[in-house]
């Protein structure tokens, strides 16, 4: 087998591509890599630098694994926040930047991140994938490398290579063969579940009404609408916005069957909307804006919408997307994510491993607290 690194995942055939990492992740495939990448998402100005490793068999060159890969100049867009480790190796002088991060940019979405194709020694293939990852950090002189929201099944991989693995926590919904939203409901608490009629009801007392579009429907100057609401909320809430409108048009003609947009529509006028992602079995809730603020508007588009959308279409899963307490009592569950990582210089390394033990002690504790206050009238 053979270990490269490539700079522009269009180096490799977008069939190819998606033939390894199946359907495992809408995210993985070629389609949204390569959109980042051609439209202005990722980059040097982003400190957002593909670095993706491949491997191929030697002889025949056949494409055998793959782990989405980027060189990066800050910790910007990786929500598994890493700042006060930056912050120490500052403080003594030391450069934390750049470093290897396998992750799929502004998305922290649990997914693979060694992908092997069917019918390969996945074993022996992924702990090859992270020697030659270890090495080439070696070689670049970079200080870690992390490893974002990677499956559980991988993290053992990992830590055998010696790398520490954090604990982290996010809101998730399941459906639990639910026919309605009623019938979801029926499942809270009688306090829980008034409070959520009445905000569904405040909503619709305003005279708001909701239009649910795949991407693939969308006119091109709605598009321009959209990409303003998506703007909005970094310009009102400071940050950067780091998807393209050309990105939007780009997924919207590749992947129209797998984007959706939720908008909220007062007296004939757009006034907040959602963007939202969808496979087989999971909802991806990744955008919120608004030109107009109402009362529950958010809570209805970005939670209410989605989890209706969800019992309709039979998806197993709602991921709305990173931290919120407040999702808890919309019926959305503490669960676990990962991430793992290695240190080069040992002491660094020891003080980290330190943090991350004692960090995970206490986001066991916390799961464990969040669960105790589901909406649920029995513990799901």
């Amino acid at each position: 087998m053979k270990v490269t690194f490539l700079t522009s995942i269009d180096e490799i055939d977008e069939n190819t591509w998606n033939y390894v990492v199946s359907d495992r992740s809408l995210f993985l495939r070629h389609q949204f890599l390569s959109g980042l990448e051609q439209h202005s998402c990722v980059g040097e100005k982003l400190g957002w630098l593909p670095f993706h490793q491949v491997v191929r068999d030697s002889e025949s060159s056949q494409l055998l694994a793959v782990l989405p890969l980027y060189l990066k100049y800050n910790s910007y867009g990786e929500l598994v926040f890493d700042w006060s480790w930056a912050d120490a190796y500052t403080r003594v002088g030391r450069a934390y930047y750049p470093k290897f991060v396998s992750a799929i940019p502004y998305t922290p979405v649990t997914g693979p991140r060694l992908c092997v194709a069917d019918g390969v020694d996945a074993m022996s293939v992924k702990s090859l994938m992270i020697d030659a990852l270890t090495e080439k950090a070696k070689e670049l002189d970079l200080s870690s490398i992390h490893c974002l929201f990677p499956m559980e099944d991988d993290i053992d991989q990992f830590e055998v290579k010696q790398y520490v693995t954090r604990l982290a926590c996010q809101f998730h919904w399941q459906n639990r063969d639910y026919e309605s939203f009623s019938h979801f409901l029926s499942f809270f608490s009688s306090r829980k579940r008034k409070n959520i009629l009445k905000e569904r009801k405040r909503v619709t007392e305003q005279g708001i009404t909701f239009q649910v579009l795949l991407a693939k429907d969308i006119e091109e100057d709605l598009w321009e609408l959209i990409y303003l609401l998506y703007r909005k909320t970094f310009d009102e809430k400071g940050g950067y916005a780091t998807f393209t409108l050309e990105f939007f048009k780009h997924i919207s003609q590749k992947m129209g069957d797998q984007l959706l947009v939720t908008l909220a529509v007062y007296k004939g006028q757009y006034v907040a909307g959602t963007i939202c992602y969808r496979d087989d079995t999971h909802l991806y809730g990744r955008h919120w804006g608004c030109f107009e603020e109402f009362d529950s508007l958010h809570f209805e588009t970005c939670y209410y919408q989605g989890l209706e959308y969800a019992i309709e279409q039979r998806l197993d899963y709602f991921d709305p997307g990173a931290q919120g307490e407040h999702k808890l009592s919309r019926g959305f569950l503490p669960t676990k994510t990962w991430s793992c990582h290695w240190i080069k210089d040992e002491d660094f390394a020891g003080a980290i491993t330190q943090f991350v033990d004692q960090e995970r002690q206490y986001m066991e504790q916390y799961i464990q607290e969040m669960r105790q206050h589901t909406p649920y009238k029995t513990l799901v």
